[in-house]
């Protein structure tokens, strides 16, 4: 079914709209999938809900769709899943800010967005699992939520950033909750309630509004940063940022990437946010592993007393498992479903059964442009330099195409985004060199295999 939508959509779409949705269950010709956030799902139902239902009529499968939000932690199977909306015909037609940032005119009231996002009770510090990972940007995060109201800021921004996973929302929620427990008017936002919330006040001509609320707080929170599009909403981000700052307020942002690698936002906007605290949550040990483990087992045993997993199988889970919680959530679920569905007891033999598709031999290594350059530059006798450049003679072109589908073969860069991180290329530009190289590779064997050694290179990074 993904491969069928990505060849449909193309892959830029999908990878920007796509790769969060998950399947939860199909029962009597229904399939419900889910997404992370509301926006998220707003945006898909509008725009893509007949497609996935004619996808899935066409497998067979199923006649209906219905789309839901999923919570930020954990949901026990059998646990009631949050309020959703089946949709099945087209929706209304979107509003846009610019081209690049679609919107939904059925949105929040922009005095309550600015208000922020809702939180989870269960998001604190007092559940937040402690490890050589996560030690820094803890005692970060605690230090600015148990600052006094009225202090100056202490680490400005502080950015957090980490792979899917890692409790960065964790913490910016523990953040939250707890400024309000110490006197600070703290707002809470995700990058795309922000979007909602300033199209919405530019449409209803509230945008004094919006933009007021938001710099008279104490501290601004903003999670997922790289799905901030849009140039008027970078701008008023932007905008926002410095005024906070200026004035002397806290503003913390996590995101999936250091501010360096946020080829979306301007150089400024990049500039400004390493100009603080940059702390990066690394992939969790397998000490911290098991103590996550331990708490989650605890959760669910409260609500199916009698549930445990003996050490053997703990420890299984921990090593082979993923290196992120959702993983391990992952991993505790099947072991629950199977337990508690079949009768069987949970054994060392029943897990290697139960969680076999989650078991991976090692984390794929996260690849950066910068790391493709400096391969590709070594191999070719260039300068990263000239790669960048404007030169078009053949000992640099050559090279410069390769590092582009390089790029996007073995990044999630978009193709905008590998044009700029080339020196402000177009994206028609990167395009082309995609289509040609991949083209040369399958009729090329020597250059095919030349583009395999440069994969394995850039891996072995």
């Amino acid at each position: 079914m993904r491969r069928r939508l990505r060849a449909e959509v193309g892959e830029e779409v999908y990878s920007s709209w796509f790769p969060r949705i998950e399947l939860d269950g199909i029962h009597d010709g229904f399939v419900r999938l889910s997404v992370p956030t509301r926006f998220l799902k707003t945006w898909i139902q509008q725009h893509y809900i007949e497609r996935l239902v004619a996808l899935w009529q066409e497998e067979g499968s199923a006649d209906r769709v219905e789309l839901i939000v999923r919570t930020a932690v954990m949901r026990a199977p059998g646990a009631a899943p949050m309020p959703v909306r089946t949709v099945v015909t087209r929706a209304p037609a979107p509003v846009e800010a610019d081209a690049a940032t679609p919107v939904s005119i059925a949105m929040a009231n922009p005095a309550e967005v600015a208000n922020g996002s809702p939180l989870d009770p269960r998001l604190n510090f007092t559940t937040y699992r402690l490890g050589d990972s996560n030690r820094l940007a803890h005692a970060a995060a605690l230090k600015v939520a148990h600052a006094p109201s009225g202090s100056g800021p202490v680490f400005n921004p502080l950015y957090l950033h980490a792979a899917v996973g890692l409790g960065k929302t964790h913490l910016l929620q523990a953040i939250a909750a707890d400024g309000a427990d110490h006197g600070r008017r703290v707002v809470y936002l995700t990058a795309e309630r922000f979007m909602y919330g300033f199209v919405a006040a530019l449409k209803s001509q509230s945008s004094l509004v919006f933009k007021e609320q938001l710099r008279g707080i104490d501290t601004l929170v903003i999670d997922d940063l790289q799905f901030l599009q849009g140039k008027s909403v970078q701008q008023e981000f932007c905008h926002t940022l410095n005024a906070l700052m200026d004035s002397g307020r806290q503003v913390v942002i996590a995101a999936d990437r250091p501010p360096a690698e946020l080829d979306a936002l301007e150089e400024r906007v990049r500039s400004r946010l390493a100009g603080g605290l940059v702390v990066e949550i690394a992939p969790l040990d397998d000490e911290l592993k098991l103590e996550i483990l331990a708490a989650r087992i605890a959760t669910l045993s409260q609500q199916h007393p009698g549930f445990g997993v003996p050490p053997d199988v703990l420890n299984f889970i921990a090593r082979n498992c993923g290196q992120n919680g959702r993983d391990l959530d992952g991993a505790l679920n099947r072991l629950l479903a199977h337990n508690q569905l079949t009768s069987r007891a949970i054994t060392l033999e029943m897990a290697e059964t139960a969680v076999r598709d989650l078991v991976r031999s090692s984390e794929p290594k996260r690849v950066r442009v910068d790391d493709i350059l400096r391969v590709v530059a070594k191999h070719y006798n260039v300068s990263r330099a000239d790669i960048l450049s404007q030169r078009r003679t053949a000992n640099v072109v050559k090279p410069r195409q390769i590092a582009m589908y390089l790029a996007k073969m073995l990044t999630l860069r978009s193709l905008p985004e590998i044009g700029r991180r080339f020196g402000g290329r177009d994206h028609t530009t990167v395009l082309h060199a995609v289509r040609k190289i991949d083209g040369l590779v399958g009729t090329d064997r020597v250059l095919a295999d030349e583009v395999e050694a440069l994969k394995r290179l850039v891996n072995e990074e």
